[in-house]
C-alpha cells in the first residue's frame, strides 16, 4: 500500500511539474515584450579613399560631378564614408538611414556630414509583393545609378545616366511591385561578385521634388518618372533588361546671375541592359531626353551666350570578367562612355560632350577590404559663362581602397 502512495504521489508531482512548466512557458510567451528598435537595427557602411593623380598628362582636366579630386590640387580623398543603419521595425515596415561622412560642398570644404538615405518602405501585404518607399532616396532612373558606389567597378558612373539626378537621390514617394518570383532572382544577383542593384521592383512609379537630394524645392511641381525591370535565367547565366522614363520641370539655380531661377523642361528616356558577371559580364545603358544646357552662341558677339533648352544623348558599355584564386576575387574591366548635353546641377547647366575610356582590375583579397586600380582616358569639353570654350583632353592612373563592415 505504501509504495502505491509514493507511486501516487510521484506521478502527481511530474503531473503537476509538466503543468507548472506548460504554465510558466505560456506565461513567459503571453509577457514577453516586443523587441525594442535599438534590437532590430544592423549597422552596415562603407569608407573610399582615393588618388587620381599618378601618370597624370594634363591638371586642367577635371570632372565636378564624377570626383572633384580629380586634377590640379587633388590629393589624397576621403570620396565616402558611409553608415548604414536599417531593419524591420515591423513586419510592415523597414526603415533606411545613410549618412555620409565625406560630403564635399566644394573642392576647399570637404567631409561635411550630409543625409544620403532616408526613407521607410510599407508593404502593404506579408510577401513584399507591393509597397510604398517614403522619404529621401534613389530615383529608379538607371541601373548606373542604382547600383550602390560600394558594388560597382568603374570608379564614377557615367555622365549620361548620372547627370539625370546629382548623388541619384531626392526627396518623393516610390511606389514597388515586385513578385516573389522576382524577388529570388533580385536576390541572387544581389553579391559583390554579380553586383546587383538590389530590389527595385519588377514595375516602379513615383513622384519626387526633381531638384535633388539635400536640395530645397524651386517651383511647386514634382516630377514623375516609371521604370520597368525584368531579371530573366538563360542556362545558369543571369540577365536584367529595363526601359525608365521621367519628366518635370527643372529650375537652374547655381552659376552666373542672369541664369539662376530659370525654369526648364526636364525629360528623359533610358534603356538598360546587364549580363551579370559569371564569368563575363556586359552592362549598357543609352539615354535620350531634353534638358537645360548653357549655349555659348556666336563667340564674336557680347554677351550672346545663353542658357536653353536642348537634346541630350550618350550612354556607355562596361566589360568585365569575373574569376577567383586563393579564394580572392579578381575582376578585370573596361568601359567605354560618351554625352552630349547639360549638365542641370553644374554651373549655369554647364554644356558637355565626352568621350572616355576606362581600364581597371578590382582585386578583393577578403570581403572587408576592396582595391581597385584603373587608368582614364579622357576627352571633355565642359562650357559655361566662366569658361564657354574648354577643351580638355588628358589621361591618369586611379587607385582607391575600400573598407566594407
Amino acid at each position: 500500500m505504501q509504495q502505491k502512495i509514493i507511486s501516487c504521489v510521484i506521478s502527481l508531482l511530474i503531473t503537476a511539474t509538466c503543468a507548472f512548466n506548460s504554465f510558466a512557458q505560456d506565461t513567459i510567451k503571453v509577457e514577453e515584450k516586443p523587441k525594442k528598435w535599438y534590437d532590430i537595427m544592423k549597422i552596415s557602411g562603407y569608407a573610399q579613399v582615393r588618388y587620381n593623380r599618378f601618370l597624370e598628362t594634363n591638371p586642367d582636366l577635371g570632372c565636378d560631378q564624377c570626383d572633384k579630386s580629380i586634377g590640379e590640387k587633388g590629393g589624397i580623398f576621403l570620396r565616402r564614408a558611409r553608415l548604414i543603419f536599417s531593419g524591420k521595425l515591423h513586419d510592415r515596415v523597414y526603415f533606411y538611414f545613410q549618412p555620409d561622412f565625406a560630403s564635399a560642398v566644394d573642392t576647399d570644404k570637404q567631409n561635411f556630414l550630409q543625409v544620403r538615405d532616408l526613407y521607410f518602405d510599407v508593404f502593404l501585404d506579408k510577401k513584399e509583393v507591393y509597397r510604398f518607399r517614403i522619404g529621401q532616396s534613389k530615383v529608379p532612373f538607371g541601373y548606373d545609378n542604382l547600383q550602390s558606389s560600394s558594388r560597382r567597378l568603374n570608379l564614377d558612373r557615367s555622365d549620361a545616366i548620372n547627370s539625370a539626378a546629382a548623388n541619384e537621390r531626392d526627396l518623393g514617394v516610390f511606389f514597388y511591385y515586385t513578385p516573389e518570383s522576382i524577388q529570388k532572382k533580385l536576390k541572387k544577383v544581389y553579391t559583390s561578385t554579380l553586383k546587383g542593384t538590389g530590389d527595385y521592383g519588377l514595375l516602379g512609379f513615383g513622384v519626387y521634388n526633381g531638384q535633388t537630394g539635400n536640395i530645397a524645392e524651386q517651383n511647386n511641381t514634382v516630377h514623375v518618372v516609371t521604370r520597368a525591370a525584368y531579371p530573366f535565367e538563360i542556362g545558369k547565366q543571369n540577365l536584367e533588361v529595363a526601359v525608365q522614363g521621367y519628366t518635370g520641370k527643372f529650375v537652374v539655380f547655381k552659376g552666373h546671375a542672369t541664369s539662376k531661377g530659370k525654369e526648364f523642361t526636364d525629360m528623359r528616356v533610358a534603356a538598360s541592359f546587364t549580363l551579370f558577371s559569371q564569368p563575363f559580364g556586359l552592362q549598357a545603358e543609352y539615354t535620350i531626353g531634353e534638358g537645360p544646357r548653357f549655349d555659348a552662341g556666336d563667340p564674336l558677339v557680347a554677351g550672346d551666350s545663353t542658357i536653353q533648352l536642348k537634346p541630350i544623348k550618350g550612354g556607355y558599355v562596361l566589360l568585365n570578367y569575373a574569376f577567383s584564386k586563393n579564394k580572392q576575387s579578381i575582376m578585370p574591366f573596361a568601359r567605354f562612355q560618351y554625352y552630349d548635353g547639360g549638365k542641370k546641377h553644374e554651373d549655369d547647366a554647364r554644356s558637355y560632350t565626352v568621350y572616355e575610356t576606362e581600364f581597371g582590375i578590382e582585386w578583393q583579397p577578403v570581403p572587408s577590404f576592396e582595391l581597385t586600380v584603373a587608368y582614364n582616358i579622357a576627352y571633355r569639353m565642359y562650357n559655361s559663362f566662366a569658361k564657354p570654350d574648354n577643351q580638355q583632353r588628358g589621361s591618369f592612373l586611379r587607385i582607391q581602397a575600400q573598407v566594407n563592415f
